[in-house]
């Protein structure tokens, strides 16, 4: 019986008796070749420098308003170590501001500020072109296909 929140235990299969190991043929390795070219694209394309952690939260941000730093953390998929960098980052270029949670004054916020939110808004367009350039080589079906694959594995 699987208990709630614990992985079943698999069972190790043998590479060799199927069929010889080809790296190439492995996920884990094609999904760092692909993140490698998003990534090379990212850079060569993205405005202001921002790194793709950068833009994740700036996005997630202008996506769902103000939020704590842990929950922005949270939606982007960083720990808290890291996602305190990328804040302290943002809040040196004057893209985000803290303050108190509209929501639960008790709490500190990150928000976009005005300056953040026209980089962030000129950001997601180029965003868009570097989806498309990163998914050049598919066709419409194979693109939809590749994303929504790729949720599955969230």
């Amino acid at each position: 019986m699987q208990r709630r929140g614990r992985l079943k235990a698999i069972a190790p299969v043998s590479v060799t008796a199927h069929k010889p190991y080809v790296l190439n043929e492995q996920v884990g390795f094609l999904l760092r070749v692909a993140m490698q070219r998003h990534t090379s694209i990212f850079m060569s394309r993205m405005i202001e420098g921002l790194t793709q952690t950068q833009f994740a939260a700036l996005a997630k941000l202008f996506e769902a308003g103000p939020c704590s730093q842990n929950h922005l953390g949270r939606l982007i998929y960083l720990d808290a170590a890291t996602i305190k960098g990328v804040v302290d980052r943002l809040l040196a270029r004057g893209f985000v501001t803290t303050g108190h949670d509209p929501q639960d004054r008790r709490r500190r916020a990150v928000m976009l500020t005005p300056s953040g939110r026209r980089v962030t808004e000129a950001a997601i367009a180029v965003a868009a072109e570097i989806t498309a350039q990163t998914l050049a080589t598919l066709s419409a079906e194979e693109q939809r296909a590749v994303v929504r694959l790729l949720k599955k594995l969230e």
